[in-house]
């Protein structure tokens, strides 16, 4: 015998899909400055799927506690600049990435300075500084570049 217990003003957490997921990064973290900034944000998002080290999900990466944006999964999205969110998070899932982005997997933005010795800034686009993590010998680049954008194209 099965019992259902409906419990007043509760409801279960909504489930996002992989498109929402991947809006969700973009809209917070890119700060919707520019496609470029789009594109890599989504870049990242798609190589953590990628990696082993991370969960293998667009939304089992963007909820990742304290690796975006707090709020992220829950906050409103609500701009102007919703149709061009929408469209970099669908080109992001069809395939497309930043033709700069390499195998990064980590960001932050470009306003704050970090010194790692084990990450290799990749690239700086849309207010935000790329990097992947290497062994330290590997790192080549350990300051973020200057700021590229206009590289990514609809």
């Amino acid at each position: 015998m099965s019992v259902i217990i409906v419990l007043a003003g509760c409801s279960l957490p909504r489930r996002h899909t992989e498109q929402e997921c991947m809006e969700r990064a973009i809209f917070f973290e890119s700060h919707r400055s520019s496609r470029d900034g789009m594109i890599a944000v989504g870049s990242v998002v798609m190589n953590r799927v990628d990696s082993d080290q991370f969960p293998d999900t667009v939304c089992g990466v963007v909820s990742q506690k304290r690796q975006f944006a707090p709020g992220v999964m829950t906050r409103r999205m609500k701009s102007k600049a919703m149709p061009d969110v929408t469209e970099a998070a669908s080109s992001v899932l069809s395939g497309e990435r930043h033709p700069y982005i390499q195998n990064a997997t980590f960001f932050h933005a470009a306003s704050h300075s970090f010194s790692y010795n084990n990450m290799h800034y990749v690239l700086t686009t849309g207010g935000n500084a790329f990097y992947e993590k290497r062994d330290s010998q590997l790192v080549t680049r350990p300051n973020p570049p200057r700021p590229i954008e206009g590289v990514t194209f609809r």
